[in-house]
């Protein structure tokens, strides 16, 4: 099979989907996300909002990034921190299925970017 640029900006749509969509249930939806999560309370509030203005910010530097150079550095790197943190921190403690579960996503993610972004570089 054929990797395109135009199926890299289809997958790298739907992680910046993703981010806007976590950032959104974060910063506008906060108490229902957390329990959602398996968490119980959002308090402090201002953490959780945190949390999702972060997602914002990535989605838009994943965009900028990629329109500017075509690469997707940031998004490697932020999805394999995620990765590394919330499963590492899923084996060390004590966690709501929602952790392990991000991070395996995280780690998906970052791993299918990297992929199709090397075959689409080898053309």
């Amino acid at each position: 099979m054929v990797i395109t640029r135009q199926m890299e900006k289809v997958l790298l749509g739907l992680i910046v989907l993703h981010s806007f969509i976590v950032g959104t249930m974060l910063m506008f939806f906060s108490e229902w996300a957390v329990s959602f999560a398996g968490w119980s309370g959002a308090d402090p509030i201002f953490f959780i909002w945190q949390a999702g203005a972060f997602h914002f910010v990535l989605a838009a530097g994943y965009i900028a990034e990629y329109r500017r150079s075509r690469s997707i550095d940031l998004l490697l790197i932020a999805k394999t921190t995620a990765f590394v943190f919330l499963v590492g921190g899923s084996l060390l403690a004590d966690t709501p299925w929602s952790v392990w579960f991000s991070g395996v996503a995280d780690g998906a993610m970052a791993l299918s970017a990297f992929l199709v972004h090397r075959a689409v570089q080898k053309g």
